[in-house]
């Protein structure tokens, strides 16, 4: 409603009246204001409902003047945590339970709202592996535990004084054995990332994992299927901040081109592979 009053307000013509023209004016007035592109998008998409809705259900007589008008969002990198700043962010964290939930990121790549819901019925520790029950996009996966996750996780749920369902409670205050809510959660790692002078985010866990195996030689597939990617296309973005794995791959690839590139001209000069006669006119 607030962007829609915006919207009326800037508006001098009546609603039936505007234009593709009108709707390129509006976006200018919007940069003018120094919004972000994010920001610029979320209004274009409010107004763009708002038409729809007048044009199906109030029965206007007009066309929706936004729909081939859009902002190009930027598309930044993953960030992902260096391994001297992983180490130097868990040695801040010393709570039982903290430590369980963001090793649970960083070792099984699991979302913020993963670990939220996460039940103690979805963990196997015989098995070393977690059942994650209605991700993203309403899918199902199976993740696996390293040995410091289920050391963490062990040791946390052995000292937990609660029989609750959901595995990571609420530990002072009122609300003592609730569950522990998202923001919850981003909380405790604000918390850290202040303590330790870490620039870290939950999500950034999560891409520090995806970032870790991939520079450890995982298969594409392989890290798509434990985080969860509908598409390749997502868990191929890693690749573009996977410097480790492009620097390998380009010194052993380059490696292999100046040896065949030697022994060509060794063969050359040996006599044994004759010169190309490289003449002018059979150049194309």
């Amino acid at each position: 409603m607030n962007i829609l009053a915006q919207f009326a307000d800037w508006l001098t013509v009546p609603l039936v009246e505007v234009t593709r023209h009108n709707m390129g004016r509006y976006v200018d007035h919007l940069m003018e204001r120094r919004l972000s592109p994010k920001t610029m998008t979320c209004h274009l998409q409010t107004i763009r409902l708002f038409f729809d809705y007048l044009l199906t259900e109030e029965e206007m007589n007009a066309a929706n003047p936004i729909t081939k008008v859009s902002i190009r969002l930027p598309k930044p990198l993953p960030r992902h945590l260096k391994d001297d700043q992983v180490g130097k962010l868990l040695a801040f964290i010393t709570d039982l339970r903290d430590r369980a939930m963001f090793i649970l990121m960083l070792r099984c790549g699991l979302r913020v709202e993963e670990v939220s819901r996460l039940t103690t019925d979805a963990i196997e520790l015989p098995r070393n592996r977690l059942f994650v029950s209605n991700g993203k996009g309403r899918k199902d996966r199976v993740v696996y535990l390293s040995k410091d996750a289920k050391v963490a996780l062990n040791e946390y749920l052995r000292l937990r004084p609660s029989k609750a369902r959901r595995v990571f409670l609420v530990q002072k205050g009122p609300l003592t054995g609730t569950p522990l809510s998202v923001r919850g959660i981003q909380k405790r790692i604000e918390y850290y990332a202040r303590e330790s002078k870490v620039k870290a985010s939950c999500h950034s866990l999560r891409h520090t994992m995806a970032t870790q195996l991939l520079n450890a030689d995982a298969d594409l597939s392989t890290i798509q299927d434990l985080l969860g990617h509908t598409h390749i296309t997502t868990t191929q973005r890693y690749c573009r901040v996977s410097n480790v794995k492009v620097q390998r791959d380009y010194y052993a690839a380059i490696e292999i081109v100046m040896q065949r590139g030697q022994g060509a001209g060794k063969n050359d000069v040996d006599g044994n592979v004759p010169f190309l006669d490289y003449r002018e006119e059979t150049i194309l």
